[in-house]
């Protein structure tokens, strides 16, 4: 009766994780689709100001309504949406290659120059991250690639202590060993042993910083220090947003919000999914 119950349960959960796979991937496949197709189809300028139209709640002829100044708000999150995607993709790449690069050495060679390194590391992770990204971002002028810089820099660090433990934990298999004891060279054992086994960690954090970046610049641009205050981004769009939000229209504020969380809230569904395929044996202790 107990075996019965838990198989149940288990084909039961299995069905809500396949679900929730399905639909994480069907919002992030619309997401891209409008970011690809929507700005060269609609033939509009995202800053054509039209007073006469400020602050028009949602109609289906504005689905998102209208800012302070008239333009079409669904147009510009489109447009900040895409900013935004592109800094995360970029950014969390680029963490995620210096991240890899610095814990596989730390793990690899051991000794004094995983101590030295892992010191650096935690130095650098006591400063809060966002206080860093700003000081970066300051040092140029407002842009994307500075923000681009600015959350790689300051992301890496996660990535570097996983893959780490990663290497250590490759290093004490019985193949490496093997490998070893053959008279394979440290480059032979790192390319042939150690590289295989850290890159699907390595590709799983590069998938969560993704949303993490993402917010990294939403916040940097509604702190006034991202992109410049004429381009479209999420975080900007919210900041803009406030001042009407205290007069009741809500509409400025909720949909760049809302396009902030959905895709956290997709890309935080397939990287589940992920992790669980990589632990097969924490997959079926959660299944029981």
């Amino acid at each position: 009766m107990a075996e019965t119950v838990w198989r149940t349960r288990g084909r039961a959960r299995r069905s809500t994780r396949t679900l929730r796979v399905r639909s994480s991937a069907a919002v992030l496949a619309v997401i891209v689709l409008a970011v690809l197709a929507v700005p060269p189809l609609v033939q509009l300028d995202q800053q054509a100001v039209d007073l006469g139209a400020k602050l028009l709640p949602p109609s289906w002829e504005h689905p998102f309504g209208t800012d302070d100044v008239g333009r079409d708000l669904l147009l510009r999150c489109v447009y900040g949406l895409r900013v935004s995607l592109l800094v995360g993709l970029v950014a969390a790449l680029a963490a995620t290659v210096i991240g890899t690069a610095v814990g596989a050495a730390a793990g690899a060679l051991g000794g004094w120059t995983d101590r030295t390194v892992m010191r650096a590391v935690d130095t650098l992770s006591s400063i809060p991250h966002l206080l860093l990204g700003i000081f970066i971002v300051a040092v140029f002028r407002p842009g994307i690639w500075p923000v681009i810089v600015s959350v790689a820099v300051t992301h890496w660090l996660s990535t570097a202590r996983i893959v780490r433990a990663e290497v250590l934990s490759l290093r004490g298999r019985p193949y490496v060993d093997a490998a070893v004891s053959g008279g394979a060279s440290r480059w032979r054992v790192a390319v042939r042993h150690l590289v295989p086994g850290i890159l699907p960690q390595a590709g799983l954090a590069a998938v969560l910083m993704v949303p993490h970046a993402m917010w990294h610049e939403s916040a940097l641009s509604f702190l006034g220090l991202g992109l410049p205050a004429h381009q479209a981004s999420l975080g900007g769009l919210v900041q803009s947003g406030r001042g009407s939000l205290l007069a009741g229209d809500w509409w400025p504020t909720l949909f760049p919000g809302l396009l902030l969380i959905v895709p956290t809230l997709a890309i935080a569904g397939i990287a589940g999914a992920w992790r669980d395929r990589q632990n097969p044996r924490r997959r079926s202790e959660l299944t029981l």
